[in-house]
This record gives C-alpha cells, structure tokens and sequence, in this order.
C-alpha cells in the first residue's frame, strides 16, 4: 500500500501545549510538584496545599513575594520565565523551575485561575485560563503571596483521563511528593488537605534531621558526611533495627531536588551491606551535592533526574556517609560501645599462629565435625605463604583449603577457654556483652544472660559467626591476606572501557590481593589472586567489578564478593545450633563480641539478641498492671 505524501505543517499553539502537557504533567502528583517548586522559588516560608478528587481539583497557597499584574498573562505563556536568560544560565542555576513550560502545560489541559498580590500592592489581581484561553485580568480580594487554582484537570484530554489512576492511588502519589518537598525544605511550613480534611502539618524546622524525624515519624535517626572531591553528601538514616520492606523509604536528593537515581540508591544499600536480611531495605534520606557545572538538571522533562560529571564520586561519597557513621553503630548506649576494637593494620596472618591456638599457615588442616571445639590435627606441606611477594613459580605447590584453615582456627580461637598457665593480664573494662551474667544455655542454641534490667538470649551461631566474620574481614582490608602468583596471567576478556576502568584503580585492588596488568585494549592479565577467591571466578568478579567501577566507581564489587566468602566461610566453621556450650566458652564468645560495633547483626544480617525486660515478666505473672 503507498502512504500518500503530506506536508509539513507547523502545529498550532493549542496542540504544542498539550504535547507539552503530556511531558510535564503526567500525573496530578506532577502538576503538584511543578506549582510547589514555584511557590518555593518566590521565596515562600509557608505553602499550603489542598487536592480533591484525585488530583484533578488543586490548590496552592504561598506567601511569596507574588506576581505584578502585567507578569500574570506571561506566566502562563511558553518559554517564559524569570528564572534564566541566557544558555549559561543553565549551568548555575539557583532555582527549580526554569523551563517555562510548566504553567503554561497546566493551562492547556485544565481551568486555571492564578491570583497574586505583591507586598505594597493595595489589591490582589486575578487571571482566569480556560484551556489555554485566557480572559481579562481583575482586581480582587488577596493576601500576600500567590495562589493557584487547577480545576477540571484533563477534561479536554479523555485519553489522557483514561490512564489517571483510581484517586486513592493519584492522592497517594501526590502526598509523597509533598512529603518530598517537605523534607528537601526544612524552613518552610507545609499545609496539606485531602478532600476538604487537614492529613499533614509540617511545622518550619532548625535543620535537614529534625524535618526528616517530623515527616518520617522515625526517631532516633542518626546523621552521616562525606565528601568525595567537589561531591558532597548528607545522609539522615535509621539503624538496621528499623527497616522497610520496599525501597520507597530511600529519599534521594541532588541539588536539593527530589529524584530518581538507581546508582545512588544501589549506593544506599551497599552502605548497609551484611547488616540488613534478604527483602529488607535501609530507611534512609541523603542528599548530595555538588559544584552547580558539574551536574545537568536539565535531562528530563519532569526533573527527577540529573546527570552527575562525575557519577563514580556520588556514589563513592553517599556510601561512605552511611557507612562512616553505621560502623559506629551511633544506636547502642554508651555502655555497649566496644572497648577498642583492633586497627586494620594490626591484624596479619601472622597473628594466627600455633602460639595462641592457632595452626600456622604453613600447616594444613584435617577438619573434624564440631571445628569450633575440637582440636585437628596438623599435616606439614611444602606450602608456602606468600604475603604479597612472588616467587618465580608455584608449580607442583600443592594449595591449602583457605576456608576450611583461616575459619576453623579463627573458630578454635575465639572460643578457646583461658589456660591456667598463662601468666595474669590486667582486666579490661568490661563491654556491654561481657558484662552479662552468663545463667546458662537454652535449647543447646541460645545462652541466657540477664542484666540489669532485663533477660537477654544470644543466639550462639549468629553471634560467633559475626565474630569470624569481622576477624576475617579485618584482615583482608589490612591487605594482610595470603596471596598466589599465575606462572601465566590469567586473561580476562572485556570491553577496552572496562580495562581502562580497572587499570585505573590497579593500586587500589591491589591493596586486596589481585594484581592486574594489561595484555591489550581489550583484555585485563591477573598475575596474582587471592587464595580466598576461586580462579573460575575471578573472570566474573573482576568483569562485574569493572562495570560497577564504569557505573559507580571504587572496587565495592569485589569487597562484595569477599564479604559473601567470608561470611560463607564463618557460617560453616563456627559453633552450631544445638552445639553445648561450657560456661567458660559462652563468657569467651561474650568477650568476643564487645571487640565489634556490629556484634548485634549475623553478616546476613539476623538479630544476634532478643531482650525481655523485668517489668515484662512482672506484668505478665501479675505482680504490677
């Protein structure tokens, strides 16, 4: 069939609009956003918001600075805006708005009547749009400030009607982008009114934490910072206590603007990694700044999302906001922080040695059941470690079972009681797990202790297994780990975008044991691996690592992947549910635990603790009401 040839014609003004409309003002909870941003540009302290059917009847209420009467008929004209004049602009933007499409978009589908007053002014002056048709301005009766009315929303688009959701869903949206105002502007009042009934008052608040205890209802929330070159980013989070089951709970802010960005919420969630259980998710409400040329607001017509210069900085600082302050575990009492946990650098291979228990690394284990209790026995093998040095060659050297050997002698370790012979050290201050009375062992799973005030159970295996875990991680990071060299590298293929990628941070992962070279455009040569990490893996691990770096930047990936080993590992090696315990080892394992901040959480995250306060078991036998 021949298409029949058409002219080129120019649309009229009334068909653009719409077309704009559509880009725009998706949604109800869009044309709220677009009038807020505006009222908030006028430089308003208090914004009030009433919606009625789904969106489709709005009001907004400022007490800015208001409009002169000849600016009115502009306001609702395309392009037209105060806010930029020339293209640089875009690239130092002050401001929400500087499209100039917004209200004009709203005029074309909708009644809009925009009244204004500016402080001097002796009367208000209102304009009446319908559907872009716009009729005399008139004095009228006003307060200080801005109002506008959006009536009969999409009455002149049925097809776009159609795809409105039910209203319950429309006002649901629409209060979550006013929560998101509200919480990206602490100092303005926020009223809001669904169907005539007031559901929100926000007053003003002194700082970003109080506004987000207020909207959130969440307290306490603990505060995070960290700058990553020109990137800066402020975080507002709950512990890993307080969680959510979806991500909605993760507000991201860039420019003080409300977007959707998944690399740095991927970052959010990397912040909390081995503190929170499959399908749980952080609470958490970051912002991120930067130098206004080094990010483009001006991506997407609604503005929910922004282009960073540098993404691999945002993501590096949002983490590191998160992560700085949870490894404090800010939510425990002054009594349950740890009393001096040990430093990266001081934990080695070395340290394990037969001398406290433990089979040196030149020796292999036989493993037994129960390893945490039994002693193995040791085996001499022409194994060598090789603590970052490389020999020429390692052929015919056979390889010792990492896992099984670092974790079960950790395990051994960190339950071995006291020997009588040891000479006295002088006692420690005592931490918040050690200074619970041990009263025995419950179901041969959890030891029972109590305190002050109440009953706690530990559960063995999550709390022995946290302690493994940190052990073991503690010395990865310290780069203390055993390594192996290829008699060949390892060619790992990917794209020259990744290669370059890797190549430059080869410093930095090196620092965790894998040592990288070039072997063309297209392929990455690992000299040298850890023992921990398989070799049929490492093409996987470092390809996923060079995406992430692509994407986020830093080596995440790969501390990923040694935290799920090392975890597995303490998993497997430690003691058991339904292993008995003597009272010696349960205190040793209480010791244990005040070393680490984190001691609350198994690495996959489970509660390690569940307490039961004195007055619980008083009201529940009747001796108070």
């Amino acid at each position: 069939m021949q298409i029949p040839s058409m002219s080129i014609q120019v649309l009229p003004p009334e068909v653009v609009d719409q077309i704009a409309a559509g880009e725009v003002v998706e949604r109800p909870a869009h044309l709220v956003k677009e009038l807020v941003e505006n009222s908030i540009d006028a430089g308003s302290t208090r914004v009030h918001v009433e919606f009625f059917d789904g969106g489709r009847i709005v009001k907004v209420i400022d007490n800015g600075k208001g409009m002169a009467p000849e600016d009115l008929p502009k306001a609702l004209e395309r392009f037209a805006t105060s806010k930029i004049s020339k293209t640089d602009d875009l690239w130092r933007l002050r401001t929400f708005g500087f499209r100039g499409e917004a209200l004009a978009s709203i005029a074309a589908v909708s009644k809009l009547t925009l009244t204004s007053r500016r402080e001097g002014d002796e009367q208000a002056h209102q304009l009446v749009s319908e559907y872009g048709r716009k009729k005399e301005i008139d004095k009228v009766g006003g307060s200080l400030g801005t109002t506008i009315l959006i009536e009969n929303l999409f009455d002149n688009t049925p097809a776009r009607l159609k795809f409105l959701k039910s209203d319950a869903a429309e006002n649901t949206a629409i209060k979550t982008t006013l929560r998101a105002m509200a919480l990206s502007h602490y100092d303005v009042e926020f009223r809001i009114q669904e169907n005539g009934k007031l559901v929100s008052f926000w007053p003003a608040c002194k700082n970003r934490k109080d506004r987000v205890e207020q909207i959130l209802e969440i307290k306490p929330l603990f505060v995070g910072e960290a700058s990553r070159d020109n990137v800066r980013a402020y975080a507002v989070f709950a512990d890993p206590h307080n969680v959510a089951k979806t991500a909605k709970n993760i507000w991201l802010f860039a420019q003080n603007r409300w977007i959707q960005d998944r690399s740095l919420q991927a970052a959010v969630n990397e912040a909390y990694r081995n503190l929170l259980m499959h399908g749980e998710y952080p609470i958490a409400v970051v912002w991120v700044e930067t130098d206004p040329d080094c990010v483009d607001v001006n991506i997407h017509p609604t503005k929910s999302q922004v282009k960073f210069q540098e993404p691999s900085l945002a993501f590096r600082a949002v983490a590191a906001a998160l992560r700085g302050t949870l490894e404090q575990a800010p939510w425990l009492a002054e009594d349950q922080r740890p009393r001096g946990p040990q430093p990266l650098s001081d934990v080695s291979p070395q340290d394990y040695s037969s001398t406290k228990g433990l089979p040196n690394f030149a020796e292999t284990v036989t493993p037994k059941e129960n390893l945490a209790f039994q002693d193995s026995s040791l085996q001499v093998t022409q194994f060598q470690k090789k603590d970052f040095s490389f020999p020429t060659s390692t052929v015919n050297q056979p390889k010792v079972d990492y896992q099984t050997l670092a974790a079960s002698a950790e395990a051994r370790e960190s339950l071995r009681p006291s020997q009588a012979s040891e000479s006295p050290e002088p006692e420690a201050p005592r931490g918040y797990w050690s200074s619970l009375e041990v009263l025995g062992q419950a179901n041969l799973t959890y030891i029972v202790t109590q305190g002050r005030d109440k009953i706690v159970f530990v559960d063995q295996h999550a709390a022995h297994e946290r302690v493994v875990f940190e052990k073991l991680m503690t010395a990865w990071k310290g780069g203390k780990v055993d390594v192996q060299d290829f008699l060949f590298p390892l060619a790992v293929d990917m794209s020259p975008e990744k290669v370059e990628a890797l190549l430059g941070i080869a410093k930095e992962i090196e620092r965790l044991g894998v040592h990288i070279e070039s072997l063309g455009p297209g392929t990455v040569g690992v000299k040298a691996a850890p023992l921990m990490i398989k070799e049929a893996i490492l093409s996987s691990v470092l390809d996923k690592m060079a995406t992430e770096i692509v994407d986020q930047g830093g080596s995440y990936s790969l501390e990923r992947v040694v935290g799920d080993i090392c975890a597995t590992m303490a998993c497997h090696s430690v003691v058991r549910a339904g292993q008995a315990l003597g009272l010696e080892q349960m205190k040793s394992l209480l010791r244990d635990m005040d070393l680490f901040p984190l001691s609350s959480f198994c690495p996959h995250g489970r509660p390690v603790s569940v307490e039961y306060p004195f007055y619980k078991l008083e009201k529940d036998f009747g001796r108070i009401v």
